[in-house]
């Protein structure tokens, strides 16, 4: 089952930031979403890899990651 994460982040700097590591990290680009100028970050997550997105969003403080349910 797959679900997306979105972390909410204090500044679209933080989200790009996020988004450039998940990307150098390995993440394919088409499961990692930032729109230019968004404090907002979402990632399609499989039950295997949810921990090291979290992770990941973690290193850059999100103010909340919110689960979404099933893609």
């Amino acid at each position: 089952m797959t679900k997306t994460l979105t972390g909410t982040f204090n500044s679209s700097d933080a989200a790009r930031n996020a988004h450039e590591d998940f990307i150098a990290s390995g993440f394919p680009t088409d499961k990692v979403y930032h729109a230019r100028g968004s404090a907002e970050l979402k990632v399609i997550a499989s039950s295997d890899n949810e921990p090291e997105i979290r992770e990941i969003l973690g290193r850059h403080k999100p103010t909340e990651i919110e689960v979404h349910g099933a893609v």
